[in-house]
């Protein structure tokens, strides 16, 4: 591995690009290797090796399970959650609160779902779904939750 680390700083160092050993991490995915792989080198750092990071967004974990990203994303719902209810109770219509719903709370459910939402567990699945149901009753009080959704519609480029 330290070979082809090797050669991917020198192809960058002839586009004229420079990576940088500190921001760089690693993370050895599938089960704990007894004999861990010598950590790596990058122009004389050493790369951390991780058991988690974030890219583009999506929580990524060595054993390819979905748990820090579904947490991450939960914990982000759920404070605009809150600003939804401060909205309700300052009066804002429910056509706004929708609106809100759509722009800042469905996006963050939905970021990068083909990558991660067919290997969830269905703890995990549940957790989402009942954040959007939390969601529907601050907006749609009253109204059943399958109905409520039957009416929102992704919007669509003409």
């Amino acid at each position: 591995m330290q070979a082809f680390v090797d050669e991917l700083v020198s192809q960058s160092t002839q586009a004229g690009m420079i990576v940088n050993g500190k921001k760089t991490k690693e993370m050895l995915i599938g089960n704990v290797i007894k004999n861990s792989p010598v950590p790596l080198s990058l122009n004389g750092t050493t790369v951390d090796r991780v058991p988690t990071f974030k890219l583009l967004g999506v929580h990524i974990s060595n054993d390819l399970k979905w748990t820090q990203h579904i947490d991450a994303i939960s914990s982000k719902i759920a404070s605009r959650l809150y600003l939804l209810r401060q909205l309700k109770r300052a009066g804002a219509p429910s056509s706004d609160l929708m609106c809100f719903y759509c722009t800042a709370i469905r996006p963050i459910i939905e970021y990068a779902s083909p990558v991660w939402h067919s290997s969830l567990t269905m703890a995990q699945s549940d957790v989402l779904e009942s954040l959007q149901k939390r969601a529907m009753d601050v907006i749609l009080t009253g109204v059943n939750y399958t109905t409520a959704f039957a009416g929102i519609d992704t919007p669509r480029s003409s």
